[in-house]
């Protein structure tokens, strides 16, 4: 029984680590910073299309489909576009053709969400703090 237990803690204490991202006192270094861009081309229909854009808790930024797809290469149209910023030391930051230019605000966490119109071209999404660290791109082809 003392086995069961044992084994039960320990595992219990592996979730907890992986559910707290491995500690890290928040402090920005070199070591900590990750970036996350698309990895995986998925093209998606854009008539009423929905894209998931993350930020923090950590150094990650992303931009993915739905169904939690890095996005690569979108087709051209209308998408909702349901941003999870996770800390108040970062923002989510999308500019791109077309006037495309929304953003959440540093100090603010949350969920946000807005409408864009994706054209054919780059589009750019960055934590404006961390810029040169925290950044990705997609393309949108017809």
């Amino acid at each position: 029984m003392t086995s069961t237990r044992l084994a039960l803690a320990t595992l219990l204490a592996a979730g907890a680590l992986v559910a707290g991202g491995c500690g890290g006192g928040g402090e920005e270094s070199a070591t900590e910073t990750e970036t996350t861009t698309g990895t995986a081309t998925e093209t998606v229909n854009g008539a009423g299309g929905a894209l998931l854009g993350s930020v923090g808790p950590g150094f990650e930024i992303s931009v993915t489909t739905a169904t939690r797809q890095a996005v690569d290469t979108l087709a051209p149209g209308s998408y909702a576009l349901d941003v999870s910023d996770k800390s108040s030391a970062h923002n989510f930051h999308l500019t791109g053709p077309g006037g495309v230019d929304v953003s959440t605000s540093v100090g603010g966490s949350g969920e946000e969400s807005f409408q864009v119109e994706l054209e054919p071209g780059t589009y750019s999404f960055v934590c404006d703090p961390h810029a040169s660290t925290m950044n990705g791109s997609f393309e949108v082809s017809p």
